[in-house]
């Protein structure tokens, strides 16, 4: 299980992406109580976080072309080293108490423009650090590491802003881009073979785009979580908490989504050792837990119940985070992978704010449980039409014993820790 950790360029990819989790677990809660700080209103937080998210949408494609095209590692290095320098001038400016809300917004979005680039690098990083055979576990550790470092994250950014305040928080939340910046600079990978010389973005965007529509299981996929993400981020990140104020509290709701990470936690656990040939099928299956939270909140809004959808939710999520990766590690050739990461991003977080705006109208016009209980029927359906592609229930995974065998005959020398092995044939 933990085959993938012997292998160097792994091992830097891992800590990179885990001392970025504990970054992105920081930064939301030191940001968040500095512009409260600053101005007390709940609008210009919304302008800030927003102004980074938008960026994020409109760059990533972007992000995608330019990982495709250059060597990965040099993306990541680049884009953490400017995420540092972004961050840093944010908490100087907070602990100079020079901070002005335009002045957070423009580098607010900066930070989203560097978190484009750095997205669809990362994601496509892990194939080329692995042999094919130990993708599975490689992205099982992968989400491992982001989750740890998502619970330290956040419990390190609330003592910080408790104890020494926002700006505090905002300049460990630079270190972590710095020391990430560091570890990628050992992710020593060769560059996607590619046969192409020089083409313009737009092409490299077309050629990316037809990558992505060639397989139906790519877009249906895609697709329904289009629906699924912006139903849960209407429905848990938004009516979640008002209805917790009315029911169980709101320390109770942060026990309930720490339930949840802990999920996540044992999902990446279980999702080491699964190995079945129809992996992505089984992902798609597990997605239906994500509407018992949503179910809880509407129907039984108790801590025990709540607490118990959350760990389910937590579980499943891992399983299909997982299956998704491995099987776009398998399937796509390597030289567009980052690109055909990019156009899966932008579909899946695109509807997300659409959901967060409509559901507060809808939830005063039909009411908050009515419109729990049609947000966790669009999970459903959402999950039954990725179910009704033929090629999401069939899609196979690589069989892991039978290229574990070829590659221990192929690769009898090697030595833990040496050098990243070649790039992985794609399989179409």
């Amino acid at each position: 299980m933990l085959a993938p950790l012997r292998y160097g360029a792994f091992q830097y990819l891992a800590a990179g992406r885990l001392v970025n989790m504990v970054g992105n677990g920081v930064a939301p809660i030191a940001l968040a109580f500095a512009v409260l700080d600053l101005t007390g209103s709940v609008r210009d937080l919304g302008l800030v976080v927003g102004a980074r998210s938008l960026m994020t949408v409109l760059f990533v494609l972007f992000g995608g072309v330019v990982a495709d095209r250059i060597p990965r590692r040099m993306v990541l290095v680049g884009s953490n080293a400017l995420g540092a320098l972004t961050q840093a001038a944010v908490a100087a400016l907070v602990l100079t108490d020079t901070a002005t809300i335009p002045l957070l917004l423009a580098l607010s979005a900066a930070n989203g423009i560097v978190s484009a680039l750095a997205q669809p690098a990362s994601a496509a990083a892990t194939p080329q650090t692995v042999p094919p055979e130990l993708i599975q576990p490689a992205n099982a550790i992968i989400r491992l590491g982001i989750n740890a470092g998502m619970i330290g994250g956040a419990s390190l950014g609330g003592l910080l802003v408790a104890a020494v305040g926002p700006g505090w928080g905002l300049a460990v939340d630079a270190l972590t881009f710095a020391v990430a910046a560091v570890a990628f600079v050992g992710v020593r990978v060769a560059a996607p073979p590619t046969e192409k010389t020089h083409t313009g973005v737009i092409a490299d965007l077309r050629e990316g785009w037809t990558e992505f529509t060639a397989r139906t299981w790519v877009w249906a996929v895609v697709l329904g979580f289009m629906i699924l993400n912006a139903a849960l981020a209407g429905g848990v990140n938004v009516l979640g908490p008002a209805v917790a104020d009315e029911t169980i509290g709101r320390s109770a709701w942060g026990v309930v989504l720490a339930a949840e990470t802990a999920g996540m936690v044992l999902g990446g656990l279980i999702a080491l050792r699964v190995r079945v040939r129809r992996l992505l099928l089984l992902g798609v299956a597990c997605m239906f837990a994500e509407s018992f939270l949503l179910l809880g909140l509407a129907l039984t809004p108790t801590v025990a119940v709540l607490l118990v959808a959350g760990v389910a939710v937590g579980i499943a999520v891992e399983q299909f985070a997982v299956a998704w990766d491995t099987s776009i590690a398998q399937h796509i050739p390597p030289d567009r992978l980052a690109r055909v990461y990019s156009y899966d991003m932008l579909g899946s977080w695109i509807a997300i704010p659409l959901g967060q705006i409509a559901v507060g109208p809808l939830a005063a016009a039909i009411g908050t449980r009515d419109t729990l209980l049609i947000l966790a029927a669009l999970v459903v359906l959402s999950v039954l039409g990725m179910l009704t592609s033929r090629e999401v229930r069939r899609l196979q995974a690589v069989n892991p014993d039978r290229d574990t065998d070829a590659a221990q005959a192929g690769s009898a020398d090697d030595e833990p820790g040496d050098a990243a092995p070649a790039e992985p044939v794609a399989r179409a």
